[in-house]
């Protein structure tokens, strides 16, 4: 699997987690900003889009759509290396969410590498109420200039779109595949890389892998 710089580590002490509290407090024009981001990302699928530039760098991208949407209501899960919860205290503490383990997650994200399994854990929903799918958020290094093409179809998608991201887990296009087959319940996926620009995946998009090749034929970032 290919490594994912994911933002900084946070200090280890208190004071640290105050400031990193209060960093990730977002102001309601941050809030709103990725809210429009993560929108324009799942309505157009495979078009790039930004994260407000004003939002805290010490705070990781794939973190922001969770402080932006969570709320008392909904459980939330932040993954995180073995086993450390600081991340998720502090998401907890500034959206006053509560922490709740995957497969309960209405939202989740990461601040390591995902495991292509891990893609399969989340609450799918079922046709009766496909609104209880989650959001998963994925760091990957950069939305362009990977190894492998996948060709993207479906609603949002005029004809066809050739993304080819770089530093997703091995098998994520079959993985995602099990984890939407049941549509319309499923899974919404946010591809987040560290200079805070996201690509959607949601489930109504289909994904093909194309070719073990890496191509100019990638998704123009939007302006």
């Amino acid at each position: 699997m290919t490594a994912v710089a994911t933002g900084p580590t946070p200090a280890a002490d208190a004071a640290g987690t105050a400031e990193l509290v209060t960093a990730a407090k977002l102001r309601p024009a941050q809030a709103q900003g990725v809210f429009r981001a993560v929108l324009d990302a799942l309505a157009r699928p495979g078009t790039v889009t930004r994260f407000p530039a004003d939002v805290p760098g010490v705070v990781p991208p794939a973190l922001l759509p969770v402080l932006a949407l969570a709320d008392l209501g909904t459980g939330v899960c932040v993954l995180e290396e073995d086993a450390s919860r600081r991340w998720s205290d502090v998401v907890s503490v500034a959206t006053n969410a509560p922490a709740v383990p995957l497969e309960r997650a209405r939202l989740a994200t990461s601040v390591r590498p995902v495991a292509a399994e891990e893609i399969l854990r989340p609450a799918r929903g079922t046709a009766e109420a496909p609104e209880d799918g989650a959001v998963l958020c994925l760091p990957v290094t950069a939305l362009e200039g990977g190894p492998r093409i996948w060709r993207l179809s479906g609603p949002g998608v005029p004809g066809e779109r050739d993304v080819a991201p770089h530093g997703v887990p091995d098998g994520f296009v079959e993985a995602r595949a099990t984890a939407v087959g049941g549509f319309p319940a499923g899974v919404d996926l946010l591809l987040v890389s560290p200079d805070g620009r996201v690509m959607g995946l949601p489930r109504s998009t289909t994904v093909t892998f194309v070719a073990d090749a890496t191509t100019d034929a990638v998704s123009k970032e939007e302006d």
